[in-house]
């Protein structure tokens, strides 16, 4: 994908793998109150692709989009160590008056 192609200009089946679910945490919930909501994203997708694809799939205007990697923490499995998986999340600032159920399915 070219990271700097405009918003509208990503294919329609592209949008589906872009975000993978929403993180529901109480930080991410507190976010509510300031008209956000945080998806999961894969790690390699730009701010203008998952703009494109809340926009595209959920029917909404966003106003703004900002990233976080998080890395992947250390952890004991069965005495060894082991590494999680890096991940991307996304908070989505929504537009005044623009609301997004995670409950629902797309």
């Amino acid at each position: 994908m070219n990271r700097h192609a405009k918003p509208g200009k990503f294919p329609k089946d592209a949008l589906y793998g872009v975000i993978l679910s929403p993180v529901i945490t109480e930080k991410a919930t507190r976010g509510s109150e300031f008209n956000q909501i945080t998806f999961k994203v894969r790690l390699d997708a730009p701010k203008p692709l998952i703009k494109a694809a809340v926009e595209g799939l959920f029917s909404v205007k966003v106003k703004a989009v900002n990233t976080a990697v998080m890395k992947g923490k250390t952890k004991l499995f069965r005495g060894r160590a082991g590494l999680r998986s890096d991940w991307k999340k996304a908070i989505i600032t929504l537009a005044e008056g623009q609301s997004i159920d995670v409950t629902q399915t797309i």
